[in-house]
């Protein structure tokens, strides 16, 4: 364990949607007692401590009065008061990121001294994508044409917190939402809420969706709420989707659970014995790649290339890789099928033309479509012949399947 992400450290705000957070950016010494010592002890240990934080303040906050009598909000068309957004059962104000004066408070003031300083090192920096468009700002301009800019002025307040303490490429914030120029500011994107199921359009297989288109448009390193995140009508995560995701997140750059918005009705990593044992053994598996993603974080640092390539960006020539969504490259050299559907056992794979070993036995596979046995915990994953840690890579693998599959 790298790092322990608790997004309710500002308290929780129950609503019929589920288990909300209060959108006050403080510690809640309610919900978490002697917060700093406790955060203190778990870096002695090597863990981190990271929250959550996004550029809205609930109107029953006392940072909301803080921000409202600074004129730091966003203001309504009609009248000159702060305009508030109703995201379900409560109302929030919009910091007005366009205020020169406000993104530097809100940096400062909330990020700086409220986190950082008590000795966060990470956190969600959630929404950037819902600026109302009937607000007026302070810079004068459309909101329509300010929204699709308005995650990389969030982005932009985080990065400059996180380089006024001196913590740039240390300290780590995760966004969801993006526009040109984002990743001059934000290391590290998110999928966003996915359904807690194998639904094709919202389900498990967007996380992989997500994570190739963001991809190609210059986003490096991506990963998705392990489980899933949202329970609407009655669904809830199975063992089965865990354990799938579990297979998934293994290998992406993070791996990062979360509860979901009703945690008391889903199953979470350690329900049973048994989703325990198999998480235990994928995050084994996650922290012995460390060498080789972070030989593909350098990739991508001098070549921009994303660690989570579609097919195409290596095999262009190939037509067949051009509309495959659910299965990817990670890095140059593993290529990775998940099991996406629900009630599987195996699935079809196609390896492009090149010479391939599978990760578990080194045993050579052509290029092609192949039919393979996928059972948990052993996702149908893939070396590259000609990959320079191939030797390493391969005796993970061997390692790894030495344990056997789940049943």
């Amino acid at each position: 364990m790298s790092g322990l992400w608790c997004e309710d450290w500002c308290g929780i705000r129950e609503t019929s949607f589920g288990r909300r957070l209060f959108w006050d950016w403080q510690w809640n010494p309610a919900r978490y007692t002697d917060l700093p010592a406790r955060i203190a002890a778990l870096r002695a240990e090597g863990i981190g401590f990271l929250g959550y934080v996004n550029p809205y303040l609930a109107v029953d906050g006392p940072l909301y009065a803080e921000a409202k009598a600074a004129g730091f909000l966003a203001r309504r068309l009609d009248r000159d008061e702060p305009y508030g957004v109703d995201f379900g059962e409560f109302l929030a104000g919009v910091v007005d990121l366009t205020n020169p004066a406000a993104a530097p408070w809100f940096a400062e003031r909330i990020i700086g001294r409220e986190m950082l300083d008590r000795g966060l090192v990470g956190w969600m920096a959630d929404f950037g994508e819902y600026l109302p468009t009937a607000v007026r700002l302070h810079s004068g301009e459309d909101p329509m044409e300010a929204h699709n800019r308005w995650p990389v002025l969030w982005a932009a307040v985080n990065a400059q917190a996180v380089a006024s303490r001196g913590r740039t490429g240390d300290a780590l914030f995760f966004m969801r939402a993006g526009w040109t120029g984002i990743g001059a500011h934000c290391p590290l994107l998110w999928a966003g809420d996915q359904l807690v199921d194998f639904s094709r359009h919202d389900g498990i297989n967007t996380a992989i969706t997500a994570a190739l288109s963001a991809g190609l448009v210059g986003n490096a390193w991506h990963h998705a709420d392990c489980g899933g995140y949202t329970s609407v009508q009655g669904t809830v995560r199975t063992a089965e989707l865990l354990h799938r995701w579990f297979d998934l997140t293994a290998f992406t750059p993070v791996m990062r659970t979360h509860e979901g918005n009703r945690p008391d009705v889903n199953l979470q990593v350690d329900s049973t014995t048994s989703l325990l044992a198999h998480f235990a053994r994928m995050t084994q598996l996650h922290a012995a790649l460390a060498p080789y993603v972070l030989a593909a974080g350098d990739e991508a640092v001098r070549r921009g290339l994303p660690l989570m390539p579609p097919l195409f960006l290596h095999y262009a020539d190939d037509r067949r890789c051009w509309t495959l969504q659910d299965q990817y490259l990670y890095g140059r050299d593993l290529l990775v099928a998940p099991v996406v559907s629900e009630g599987v056992e195996s699935r079809d794979v196609y390896l492009p033309h090149d010479e391939w070993l599978g990760l578990y036995d080194g045993a050579p596979v052509a290029a092609g479509w192949h039919h393979v046995a996928a059972p948990r915990g052993m996702p149908p994953v893939f070396v590259r012949a000609a990959a320079p840690m191939r030797a390493v890579l391969l005796a993970l693998g061997r390692e790894h399947a030495a344990a056997g599959a789940l049943t």
